[in-house]
């Protein structure tokens, strides 16, 4: 099952937590972006951690769902076992052969 709201929301919380730089960007944001973009300063500030965070994953080699779980699993082993688990409900809901999905993502099965 994919990393649920809270898990993601938890997940933004501990990435911004480990990144005192960012929060000072984050915090500092032009108010008239937001204004020009038809957003409240909130909005545009969700959307730059977003963005952030997508990067992170991205620099990373993950997708971002994977970056959620690992910033909120209780231990690697825990991490790699949802990890394995969700790349086993996308391969199933491709309708792809398993082996061949760990193939093309690079996993170890």
């Amino acid at each position: 099952m994919p990393a649920s709201e809270q898990q993601h929301e938890q997940a933004l919380q501990k990435f911004l937590d480990e990144r005192p730089e960012l929060r000072h960007e984050l915090d500092n944001l032009n108010p008239l972006l937001a204004q020009a973009k038809g957003e409240t300063a909130a909005q545009y500030r969700d959307e730059r951690l977003h963005e952030a965070f997508e990067a992170e994953a991205e620099r990373l080699d993950l997708f971002a769902w994977e970056l959620t779980l690992q910033l909120t699993a209780a231990s690697a082993e825990d991490y790699q076992a949802q990890r394995m688990e969700v790349h086993e409900e996308v391969a199933e809901m491709a309708g792809m052969d398993w082996l061949e999905y760990c193939e093309l993502y690079g996993l170890n099965k």
